[in-house]
């Protein structure tokens, strides 16, 4: 266990966000994928605290500036409906133009799949708040390729470590994960936010990479 005077790395003090928000919840709960879950991450809390989400939002931008170089892409695309306020942000703070990807393709108007104006060639950046089994995003890179975006690099603040990093890699993208699931877990357990059967919970679900 860390002391109390311990200074928190940035990891832990995000970790620590999580579940002093109660982003974090133990459960039954069935997730997006149709897989069940006996814990739920829900990020979408996290805008409707300032503090919290200026900090997670200036952490996205840092890594992405340090870890992937903001020349190495023309534009941000969110994800539905969670990454949208992240990456909107994101896309300000780097100053980057901002597209989203909608869930279905548009019946009406320019009957598109991506908001914004994308030039064929451009390098995207896609950005969402967590990845399970990576299938949203491999849909949304996807959709980004089909208007003529070049999507190899997609940023998540949770990678929740259940295959979804495997998929991507097998269709060309490289993921980029400013906190595992495990790394949270292993972090609230050793600062005596959650119980040892909370963490056993959790790591049961993580999925060994093969």
């Amino acid at each position: 266990m860390k002391t109390q005077t311990s200074i928190p790395t940035p990891k832990e003090r995000m970790a620590n966000i999580l579940f002093k928000l109660d982003a974090i919840k133990f459960g039954v709960f069935k997730l997006t994928s149709g897989k069940a879950s006996p814990y739920y991450v829900d990020l979408r809390v996290i805008p409707s605290f300032p503090d919290a989400f200026r900090e997670i939002c200036e952490s996205y931008a840092q890594y992405i500036t340090s870890e992937i170089g903001v020349k190495s892409f023309d534009r941000i695309a969110a994800i539905p409906l969670a990454g949208i306020p992240f990456a909107s942000q994101i896309a300000y703070n780097l100053k980057k133009p901002f597209l989203y990807v909608r869930k279905g393709i548009r019946l009406h108007g320019r009957e598109r799949r991506v908001e914004g104006i994308l030039a064929s060639g451009d390098k995207v950046l896609l950005i969402d708040d967590l990845l399970t089994t990576g299938l949203t995003l491999k849909k949304a890179a996807d959709a980004v390729r089909a208007e003529g975006g070049v999507v190899t690099e997609e940023v998540v603040f949770l990678d929740r470590e259940e295959g979804g990093k495997q998929l991507l890699e097998k269709n060309g993208i490289k993921l980029h994960a400013l906190l595992k699931m495990s790394e949270v877990a292993n972090t609230l357990y050793e600062m005596g936010s959650i119980d040892k059967e909370n963490l056993k919970t959790i790591l049961k679900q993580v999925k060994k990479p093969r």
